[in-house]
């Protein structure tokens, strides 16, 4: 079947998780070739760019899918998160989400509502983050690729944020109850297990976060997952910063700029996980860093 656009979908979405974004790249571009007005082809493609910090060619590629879906909701958040990743500025995402709740509240879905508290989380609005928590109810939260958050979790996060320390450590450790069962439930799952680490580092419990860090990236390396590979050293480095360890956390960090990854310029110049490396002259060296493209190869 040599002009079935699935195929060449298929094929490319398979190559990035295998580190070929070259190849992926190619495919996905056969694929919008054949079937110009596939919104999943459309925005995978624009994800590897996206990956790679070239974000101009992402731009272009949500920019094809509004040019026959004009009131695509969620595309329309993606082009305008693009801005957030590349110039750490979170207005054109802010305006976006406020028109989509004001013009049409019935396409805030799960997806939707997660960029509205990323956003807030960047612009250090606890309000605004909780109105986002409350719209995303009991549904796990998504911040990099296949990384479920529990809610509890997130409670803790914007308490933290905002500098109330009885509720952050009271919403971790009913996260960790909630964590602690899919960990045993599933002891070889990376994404769970990175999660209690950040759980547990939240919580000062150094050792355990760190053993839990460590196993999930050995459980789910780079060569067996391109995307959530770097998520597990991504998460292992936020680790490492929650619990005041930041020589491992800008050694973790300075691995995963040199590959493609879901970490921007923006996420780390503006989200409040990173806070405890900030000032630090190697943190902000990789900060600027992450302004930087990398090749499709």
């Amino acid at each position: 079947m040599p002009n079935d656009a699935r195929i060449f979908r298929l094929t490319g979405t398979i190559q990035r998780r295998q580190g070929h974004w070259e190849e992926s790249t190619q495919n996905l571009e056969r694929a919008a070739e054949l079937d110009p007005r596939d919104i999943e082809t459309l925005q995978s493609g624009a994800s590897n760019y996206w990956f790679c910090r070239r974000y101009p060619e992402a731009k272009r590629w949500y920019a094809r899918v509004l040019a026959f879906e004009p009131n695509d909701a969620l595309t329309k958040v993606f082009l305008a998160y693009v801005d957030f990743a590349w110039k750490a500025d979170t207005r054109p995402l802010h305006q976006t989400i406020d028109s989509i709740r004001a013009t049409n509240p019935a396409a805030v879905s799960r997806d939707i509502a997660q960029w509205w508290l990323y956003c807030a989380l960047a612009e250090r609005d606890g309000t605004a983050a909780k109105n986002a928590l409350i719209t995303l109810r009991e549904n796990a939260i998504f911040f990099n690729d296949n990384v479920p958050f529990n809610r509890p979790f997130m409670e803790g996060v914007i308490a933290r944020m905002i500098k109330d320390d009885g509720k952050a450590r009271s919403a971790f450790s009913a996260a960790r109850a909630e964590q602690e069962k899919i960990v045993q439930a599933q002891p070889n799952y990376g994404p769970a297990l990175c999660v209690l680490g950040l759980i547990d580092a939240g919580l000062g419990r150094k050792d355990d976060a760190f053993r839990e860090g460590q196993r999930a990236v050995e459980l789910l390396p780079v060569e067996k997952d391109a995307m959530d590979g770097s998520a597990m050293i991504e998460y292992l480095a936020m680790i490492a910063a929650w619990v005041g360890e930041r020589d491992l956390a800008c050694e973790q960090l300075a691995i995963v700029m040199r590959r493609p990854s879901g970490l921007s310029y923006g996420a780390l110049k503006l989200l409040p996980f990173w806070d405890p490396l900030r000032g630090d002259p190697r943190f902000e060296k990789i900060v600027e860093e992450a302004k930087k493209p990398i090749a499709l190869k």
